[in-house]
């Protein structure tokens, strides 16, 4: 036998014992693609052989991938067992104020100087003390209610 079939032999025969020990299988990351190669869908990585795949899985890149993902998933679940127990636990959203319904008076006015005003008095009837209501002055073009009027 020569040189070159004596190692071709010896790798079929441990191929041959590892696809004994290891179910190719039960591997959640092995596939056989559509042009008879084999995927590791974890690294996406092509090998020719199933032999070729089974080392590559004893390799330091997917072994750092699997401590990769074996991490994400211990996060993901510390996350969501964190949600589940601040959906169980009780708090309070924060309440609302309680302003009433505003009035309102506008009062057009010139100024000293000949510009034209134009004066808001807003009511509001039932506010607590020392609570300050929000406000937005908005322009004709960014509401939504009437359509904008170019004068």
């Amino acid at each position: 036998m020569s040189e070159g079939q004596s190692g071709r032999d010896r790798k079929e025969r441990l191929r041959q014992l590892a696809l004994e020990n290891i179910d190719l299988s039960k591997d959640p990351y092995f596939m056989k693609n559509h042009v008879g190669t084999f995927e590791c869908k974890l690294c996406l990585t092509l090998h020719t052989t199933e032999g070729s795949y089974l080392s590559h899985t004893q390799a330091k890149k997917h072994q750092t991938n699997l401590a990769r993902r074996a991490k994400e998933e211990d996060d993901s679940l510390k996350e969501s067992m964190l949600k589940e127990k601040s959906k169980t636990s009780q708090y309070s959203q924060p309440k609302a104020m309680k302003i009433g319904r505003p009035g309102y008076a506008l009062t057009k006015s010139v100024d000293s100087l000949g510009a034209k005003c134009l004066s808001f008095e807003v009511r509001y009837p039932d506010i607590e003390a020392n609570v300050v209501p929000r406000y937005r002055i908005m322009s004709a073009f960014e509401q939504r209610v009437e359509a904008p009027d170019k004068r």
